[in-house]
């Protein structure tokens, strides 16, 4: 087991939160995602050979206890994204590599009703920030669906670098899907994430319609 420093974490930049992602959460989680299910269809992972699910918790419960497990194991570190408190989506540093890698992929979603309000941008930011300046990583990917440009004006904003595209990376929506690889180092935002989210990245809109995923 690899303890990941500086975890579990709370954190927040004004009405944004990210909490370690609760088993009591599963109820609002099904919730909130049942009413998402056709605006997060074209970005959501899905399995090549798909268990039949039924619409009740008992999936969800299940999904919180193996992202904890993988907490546990130091390979995850899954946050709930509030808004004003209430639950809004997840957020999750994935793929975590320790030794000379130090490197971890982000992938989130956020209820369509906040779409529009900064939250994605914050939320990212959070993460990165503790990530590299408390946790120690040296380097986050987010892995986009090449037609997602909401999520790739998110990454660009907070200075992610395109790297180039993943061939049939993720199954999602029922096929393998390309995706285009973001970069980002601590040596790129010597200032934090969130520093250059507040004042030195131009906006040009809404930047958290459509979500990505990439673990």
């Amino acid at each position: 087991m690899t303890r990941i420093p500086g975890w579990p974490a709370q954190l927040a930049d004004g009405p944004v939160g990210l909490r370690p992602l609760r088993l009591r959460d599963a109820g609002r989680l099904r919730t909130v995602r049942t009413r998402n299910a056709e605006w997060l269809r074209p970005w959501e992972p899905t399995h090549p050979d798909p268990p039949p699910q039924l619409n009740h918790v008992a999936p969800y419960l299940a999904m919180a206890r193996s992202i904890r497990r993988e907490a546990r194991r130091g390979v995850a570190m899954p946050w709930a994204i509030t808004y004003e408190g209430e639950f809004a989506g997840q957020l999750t540093v994935g793929a975590l590599m320790w030794g000379s890698a130090r490197s971890g992929q982000v992938g989130y979603w956020i209820d369509q009703r906040l779409a529009g309000r900064g939250c994605t941008p914050r939320a990212v930011a959070l993460a990165v920030d503790h990530c590299f300046f408390t946790v120690g990583l040296h380097r986050i990917e987010a892995n986009i669906r090449p037609e997602n440009r909401a999520s790739r004006r998110v990454a660009e904003k907070l200075g992610f670098i395109e790297e180039g595209v993943r061939r049939g990376f993720l199954h999602i929506d029922g096929a393998w899907r390309d995706h285009v690889c973001y970069a980002i180092t601590v040596e790129d935002v010597p200032q934090g994430v969130l520093a250059r989210l507040r004042h030195g990245a131009r906006d040009d809109g809404p930047h958290d319609q459509q979500e990505l995923y990439s673990d």
